[in-house]
């Protein structure tokens, strides 16, 4: 559901984002997405995000069937509700967003329930606003609650929580069934279903994820609170609340009862939290002599740790993730595909990214600025094992010392030997057990089939033995071996899974993604300096420049053919390229860092793609061409299989003579497609999107099965 009303008054309607936070949700998801219609009515132009927290019961392909508008985020482990809420969040947030309706999945909305919300949200005053919780049999949900004081604690213990819940000083749940048939203030309400503005988003950030599960809404709340925002319930609205678990089940109640107890102790020191400790311990002793079995549960919770609680409800971590990349971290781009995919599913689990180990031995004749390669692996492996990115803790990265040999022979034993004790010693210093194995590189099969490790998958981002500089025979026969030991295969193209699928028995197409987010032209009014500073009209490749992919004649024919114009080159050189440097229209403005990228393209009229006509170029799928597209650049490419789906939005040249014409058509602002166009051939092709196929490789299950066109995950038959 993609907002209400006609398209006339659309415009004019709040945006409001929904986020319904999952785990093991199979069984109410549905319902829960359905009564989103009937609850939202006209009141809002509406944006729908499931954060799924691993769930192994079908959840994420129940949300895809029966909500296909919505965009589901899976963190692949359950991290808890506030993750899955900033999750959520992250996704869904736009400019216009007015507000956030966070959703139990076992929450029905009842009809016209949003717009109440929204009214109430209006009040400058008001940060948070909940609807009236009924059961299925009608019955109000007691959701407002009181902050805890040691004396309510005490009166809870003694008289049980509705009865204490009559007397506001001596409970903490309201228990006055007035209080929900007007609009009534809380210290914090319920988090099953709530109403979060933009104000109070932006005053109080990110949910605190520490409290995994329960108290993680009161904190929010007390926050608000403390920010000068009011928290209320609305009457108007209601809405079927069909939980209640932590009331039977023990894991839920213990992990409740330590909660409360941490988040008052925040609050109000340690020797207060001592003393609410004993009056909870008092409390769940009581009750456990009665034979309650939540509160025996709850009694062992004051003694155990809360990190095993935690691991209790959260179930096994996912398994550790070893890639054998064919990039460098250290000097790659970083929107290289295994970059891109490895990081992203360090969000959830431990990753050790292996940086290349090469194709081949760099030499004088046969590889381009051999000593320049060999001084710059030197420097990546002395780096030693290092964990790059702060937000990132669970990513890793390790450039193994390490000789190109890759054949027979006691050197190439012993080489490899060395390589895989070193990736041993780092996975054992991570923790790692037992990973799942990605490789990439074909060369480094030898070293990764010596682990031990759960699963195999083999990822096919390029055909490494067309590369010219590689030992072809050497390299051919490891893919072989790489394709036949696999558990299954991800080809990033179509005709490189068509030629090698009888050689694996579990071919996925994975194809290559874009990060809309990032690369969006609206958000580089002011585009990089130095690409300003040049004088347009501006054609521009961004990327490197090396001898086997890149036709240099065919860049140096366009620079003499369009004089008025600046050809301008932007990324690392690992080739000879005076002569085209020397043309007078020609400039090099260096490498930039990855998230330089866009703001250079964003200052660009024209994309190109001027790839050489070989075996590599036909089998690969550039990431370049996304970025361009997302960009809304005008584009054009001499002809390769992967870009023959894009032909309405990118100018297909088929040689020389029509690839610069086609650009003069381009800087004359007379390019394929437009530039909404353009980014909407891209909109569905998401890194996410890729990830969330390779998630299901790596668990093992079906995985997507489709056909056809751009961004169309298949499994091959």
């Amino acid at each position: 559901m993609e907002g209400s009303g006609a398209s006339g008054t659309r415009a004019t309607l709040p945006e409001l984002l929904v986020v319904v936070v999952t785990y093991r949700s199979a069984d109410v998801i549905e319902d829960c997405l359905r009564s989103l219609s009937t609850g939202v009515g006209g009141a809002a132009a509406t944006r729908i995000v499931v954060v799924d927290n691993g769930s192994d019961d079908g959840t994420p392909e129940r949300v895809r069937s029966s909500c296909p508008e919505a965009e589901l985020v899976q963190l692949g482990a359950n991290r808890g509700f506030a993750a899955g809420i900033n999750a959520g969040v992250t996704a869904g947030l736009t400019a216009g967003t007015a507000g956030v309706l966070i959703l139990n999945a076992d929450v029905r909305l009842g009809p016209g329930s949003v717009a109440p919300l929204l009214a109430a949200g209006s009040d400058a005053r008001v940060g948070i606003v909940a609807p009236v919780l009924r059961g299925v049999d009608g019955a109000v949900h007691f959701s407002l609650r009181r902050r805890t004081t040691l004396l309510r604690a005490l009166g809870e213990a003694v008289l049980g929580g509705d009865r204490a819940g009559r007397f506001p000083v001596l409970g903490e749940i309201e228990t006055r069934a007035d209080a929900y048939r007007r609009r009534s203030a809380a210290d914090w309400v319920s988090g099953a279903a709530i109403y979060v503005t933009r104000r109070c988003l932006e005053a109080l950030g990110p949910w605190d994820e520490s409290y995994f599960l329960y108290s993680e809404e009161t904190d929010y709340c007390l926050r608000a609170a403390d920010a000068g925002f009011g928290v209320v319930l609305e009457p108007g609205s209601e809405a079927v609340h069909l939980g209640g678990d932590s009331n039977v089940d023990p894991r839920l109640w213990s992990l409740l009862v330590r909660n409360r107890i941490r988040l008052h102790r925040r609050r109000h020191g340690a020797l207060s939290g001592a003393v609410l400790a004993l009056v909870v311990a008092f409390s769940e002793a009581v009750r456990a002599l009665s034979g309650r079995p939540t509160s025996r549960a709850g009694l062992r919770a004051l003694v155990r740790r809360r990190s095993a609680l935690v691991a209790d409800l959260a179930g096994p971590p996912p398994p550790g993730v070893v890639c054998f990349s064919a990039q460098d971290w250290w000097y790659f781009s970083h929107g290289h595909s295994d970059i891109q995919l490895m990081t992203r599913l360090a969000a959830d689990r431990p990753v050790l990214f292996v940086n290349s180990l090469g194709l081949r031995m760099p030499r004088p004749g046969s590889s381009s600025a051999p000593l320049s390669r060999i001084l710059r692996k030197i420097r990546s492996a002395a780096r030693g094992l290092a964990t790059p990115v702060p937000d990132l803790p669970d990513f890793h990265v390790l450039t193994p010392f390490f000789l190109p040999l890759y054949g027979q022979g006691v050197a190439a034993s012993l080489n490899r030997w060395s390589v895989r004790a070193q990736v041993r010693l780092a996975l054992w210093r991570l923790g790692i057990r037992r990973p799942d194995v990605v490789v990439t590189l074909p060369t480094a099969w030898p070293i990764a089939e010596g682990l031990q490790r759960r699963r195999t998958v083999a990822y096919r981002s390029d055909r490494y033995s067309a590369l010219p500089e590689a030992d072809t025979s050497t390299v051919l026969a490891l893919e072989h071996d790489l394709l036949a030991a696999a558990d299954a295969a991800c080809f990033s193209s179509l005709p490189l899974l068509e030629d090698e699928a009888p050689l694996t028995g579990r071919p996925v197409l994975l194809r290559h993604g874009i990060d809309t987010g990032v690369f969006d032209p609206a958000a580089y009014a002011e585009p990089h300096p130095d690409v300003v500073a040049v004088p347009g009209p501006r054609m521009g490749f961004v990327g490197t420049i090396d001898a086997y992919t890149i036709d240099l004649e065919l860049l140096e024919l366009l620079a003499d053919r369009c004089p008025d114009a600046t050809l301008v080159l932007v990324g690392r050189i690992d080739t000879w390229v005076d002569d085209l440097l020397a043309r007078p229209n020609v400039r090099y403005l260096g490498e930039v860092s990855f998230e330089d990228v866009p703001s250079v393209m964003a200052g660009l009229d024209v994309g190109l793609m001027p790839w050489q006509d070989n075996e590599w170029i036909a089998h690969c799928n550039p990431v370049k061409l996304k970025e361009y597209l997302a960009m809304g650049l005008p584009v054009v490419s001499t002809t390769f299989p992967e870009v023959e789906p894009y032909r309405d939005v990118v100018g297909v040249a088929a040689d020389a003579e029509s690839f610069v014409a086609a650009v003069r058509d381009a800087v004359r602002g007379d390019g394929v497609g437009t530039p909404l166009s353009r980014r909407q051939a891209v909109g569905g092709e998401t890194w996410d999107e890729q990830l969330r196929i390779l998630r299901d490789v790596l668990t093992g299950g079906p995985g997507p099965v489709a056909a056809g066109g751009p961004g169309s995950p298949c499994v091959a038959s």
